[in-house]
Formats: C-alpha cells, structure tokens, sequence
C-alpha cells in the first residue's frame, strides 16, 4: 500500500485516487491554480494539472511517469487524454493525438507533444487506472517498493532488525542493581530474531546454490524436449514463449449490417441474449473501441476465467497480435479484410476461426458458404420490439454454439492453461 506522501508525489497514483473518488482533474495554468482565470479546459495551452484528492496538489503534464512505452516514459498530458479518450473509437483517439500534438506546436501552445498509446497498452493503462487490476506490465514499481524490498532482504539476512538481547550490567540496566544470579540468565540469552529473520540460514539471500542442484534436473528436461521434438517435427519451437499466458482477441465486422457490433457483442457473449445494436437496453457505447469479456473455458483452464479483448479494427495491431486472433466475426464482405494480415478470406480462415451470424430462416451469402469450414454459420431469431425476454432462449444455444467452436479451435492453436498459442 503506498503511503501518502508516496501518492503526492506520484502522478499515476494520484490520477487513480481521483478516478476512485469520482473527483475532478482542471488542467490549468498556474500551480497554485488560486483565480478562475488560470483555470484552462485545453490541454493543449494547459501546463499544469490540478487535483483535489486525495490531497489538492498541481502537477506539470509534461512530467514524466512510470507508464513505459516504447521505451520511454510517457508524460502525464498523455496520460490524461488517453483517459479522457477511453470511450472513443481508436480513429478517433488517433485523432485527437494529432490535432492536441497540433495544438501544442501551434503559437499560444504549451509545447511538448503526447505520445499516442497503441491499443493493448491503452486498455492495460485504462483498467489500471480504474482499479480493476493491480497490477501492469508497462507500469514500472515505486522507488519506495524497491527500497523497502532491499530493506526486507537485510532483515531476512541478519544483517539488521531483529529483536536486540537483553544485556547486563550499569549500561543494558540505566543505573539499576541486578541480582548477579539474574545477570547470569540475562548472559546466557541468544539473540531472536523476528518475522523476518528468523527464516535466516547459512546463505540468506544467496541463492546461487540451488541453481547448481537443479543443473542436473534441468538438463535432463531439455534432453528430452530435444528428444522430443526430434522425433515430432511438427512440434514448434518456441524458446521465447511469453511469462503469462496473453489475452485472446476477437475482431468484429464494423460494417453497419452486422447484427453484432461493439454495443451488443459484450451481452450477446456474455448474457446470451441477442438485442439490436442501437437499442437503448445496449450493455456498451456505440463508441467504444475496445472491450472485454470473460469466459470459463474448461478445455483450456477449467479453473480460470480468460478474459478476451473485442475490437472492431486492427489499425494498432503489432504484428504479433495476430496469433492471439481467436475469432473473426464477418459479414461476407470482403472488404473488411482489406487492413487484415490475411487479406484473402480462405487465407484468414486458414489461421483463425471465422463466425456469422445471420437472421434465421434466411439463406446464408453465397461468398460465406464459399470460404468453406473455416466459418462458423449460425443464426438468431428475428428481433422483436414486443416480444418478452424469455423468446430469446434459443440465443444463448447459439452463443453456446460459438464459444464450443472458439475453444475447440484454441486448443487446435496450442492455447493452455499458462501458455499462449503455438501454432501462427
């Protein structure tokens, strides 16, 4: 837990403790921020930005964070658009970036720039801020967190801490007579140690031994990889394989036509029950860029949720996230693959599951029944504005229906339980 004094002096932490609180951030002019005219909603003339809790504190946007990307960090006016921009759509963050970066270049400009965000490390910054996760790859630990684990590892040692002994004598008694019997005792005391040391052994902190008794263990492990893969050529090699298991993409069609769209994706494959986009009762903004769900998939990891990223667009795809596509829910029109890696529809479905879902009672696009069964085609009953709840029961069958096809073809991609795919 930081501290206060941590938080002060920290702008993330600081901006999550506002966002907890429901407690505004002016961007202004000045630091003391003590008139209304140096109050300033732009962030592009703003050069400080000033909360009111947890404690009131201004701090310059140009100061760097503990946010990494790209290998640099990223300063707090960059933090906050991305914050602000958390419901728009990517092409319209993209913008926004651009038009501020204008801005700031401009005559009358604060100066600097902010950095846009690609989409991954966006929506790892988002659920950061909004305290659903505690913790974040691109977010490097406090200098208090490092100190105070250099600190725990002297304790462990011996080296300080400790409960002190009781001594004898003028100099342990301040000035008071002890019974020679009972100073005797007190001598013959050892040391004790507390929570933290009393663990302490011959090399506490060293533990360069324990790699060489597991040398062997861990040779024999690769020889018999080795082995392994030598006599199944098709088992793929992969020596850089990710610390934790990523997160599974899905991508939707953004084409006006589709009876799924981000709006309704999240309680059509969440909740099970199909209702039109533009609904009023839509469980997401129409706006939104980027979700995610959870879902339990016990061929996978029976015992942990997995949560999938949706988007509507690959614009900030790194070439890897490719291999993270689980499912491509289409329309039949091809142009919506024309910014995809596989921009030929019978190439991407080679690599990933394909999903449509049309109205039932109505035929199937002749292109989607030509890409083959890389496509999953499935229908819904037809909406209607009267009908009750409970006629949709036949939805979640077909929801039910897709996830058995996403899962199977996961685990076909190598997909385990602390591992991500395998096969690109």
């Amino acid at each position: 837990m930081a501290s206060s004094e941590t938080i002060q002096q920290d702008p993330l932490l600081l901006l999550r403790q506002a966002i907890a609180s429901d407690s505004p951030c002016i961007p202004t002019t000045t630091a003391d921020a003590s008139s209304a005219s140096s109050v300033d909603l732009s962030l592009s003339t703003a050069t400080y930005l000033l909360f009111s809790s947890p404690v009131q504190v201004s701090i310059p946007l140009d100061t760097p964070t503990r946010f990494i990307s790209s290998d640099k960090p990223v300063n707090l006016r960059s933090i906050y658009l991305a914050w602000l921009k958390r419901e728009t759509a990517i092409p319209d963050y993209n913008a926004a970036t651009r038009a501020l970066n204008e801005e700031l270049a401009a005559d009358g400009g604060a100066g600097g720039e902010v950095q846009n965000l690609p989409f991954v490390e966006k929506l790892d910054l988002l659920t950061w801020l909004e305290s659903a996760s505690e913790e974040s790859e691109f977010i490097k630990p406090l200098a208090s967190d490092t100190l105070s684990a250099a600190a725990s590892a002297q304790v462990a040692s011996g080296k300080v801490g400790g409960i002190v002994p009781v001594t004898s004598g003028a100099a342990g008694r301040q000035g008071k007579t002890i019974d020679p019997r009972l100073a005797e005792i007190y001598n013959g005391e050892r040391r004790m140690g507390d929570r933290n040391s009393v663990l302490r052994g011959i090399k506490p902190t060293d533990f360069s031994h324990v790699r060489k008794l597991a040398a062997p263990f861990n040779a024999r492990k690769a020889a018999q990889a080795a082995a392994n893969l030598a006599n199944n050529p098709t088992l793929p090699h992969n020596p850089k394989a990710p610390a934790r298991r990523p997160d599974p993409i899905i991508l939707l069609s953004p084409s006006a036509s589709s009876l799924l769209r981000m709006s309704n994706i999240k309680s059509f494959l969440e909740g099970g029950s199909y209702i039109p986009p533009e609904s009023s009762s839509s469980t997401s903004s129409s706006s939104a860029s980027i979700l995610h769900i959870t879902r339990t998939l016990p061929l996978i990891d029976p015992t942990r949720a997995m949560r999938f990223i949706i988007v509507d667009t690959p614009e900030q795809f790194k070439p890897e996230y490719w291999s993270r596509v689980v499912a491509v829910f289409t329309t039949g029109q091809v142009w919506q693959f024309k910014s995809y890696k596989w921009q030929q529809a019978t190439d991407l479905f080679r690599h990933t599951l394909g999903v449509y879902v049309g109205w039932r009672g109505e035929q199937m696009p002749d292109t989607v029944k030509g890409w083959g069964r890389g496509v999953l085609g499935t229908q819904v009953d037809k909406w209607s504005a009267g009908a009750s709840a409970a006629s949709r029961w036949r939805d979640r069958e077909v929801v039910e229906s897709i996830w058995k096809a996403v899962e199977e073809n996961m685990r076909n991609k190598g997909w385990r339980r602390d591992s991500g795919p395998t096969v690109i």
